[in-house]
């Protein structure tokens, strides 16, 4: 699995196009994505990684150097995209659990396992029968200060 950075054999040769162009995409940005709807989404990704396996196959052939250029845009352009799907798909977790008694672990807000298991404001604050009739029967004591 190489990088695509580097210029494989037979570049530069004249008459090599590289086969037939494709319906090359300007760079994706992620905020024309958030718009659409799910299944344009998947259009999309569907139509980036043909596009990706084109240039892959142009890279072997001997393509030319733009398109060698362009695997790491449309590679960058997928990782948008499914970025973008799984951010929605997981705010929209957020909504659905959203007040309920139970969520899934990774919509829980992580912390450090300690604070996890320490007692919440409520349950800190709870005062034994004792503790109540001790504090009761033998109140905090106030002086008065002789001027």
């Amino acid at each position: 699995p190489g990088l695509g950075r580097r210029p494989g054999p037979g570049l530069g040769r004249p008459g090599s196009s590289g086969g037939s162009r494709s319906p090359l995409q300007a760079k994706i940005k992620a905020r024309d994505l958030r718009g659409k709807k799910k299944e344009e989404l998947l259009k999309q990704l569907d139509d980036l990684k043909v596009e990706l396996s084109q240039l892959r196959v142009a890279k072997v052939t001997g393509g030319a150097a733009s398109k060698l250029s362009k695997i790491r845009v449309v590679r960058k352009s997928i990782a948008r995209v499914l970025t973008v799907i799984n951010q929605t798909q997981k705010e929209n977790l957020r909504k659905f659990y959203k007040g309920k008694k139970y969520k899934p672990l990774d919509l829980r807000p992580k912390k450090t396992r300690a604070m996890r298991r320490r007692l919440n404001k409520y349950e800190e604050s709870l005062k034994t029968k004792k503790q109540q009739r001790k504090e009761r029967l033998y109140p905090v004591r106030k002086f008065a200060v002789k001027a």
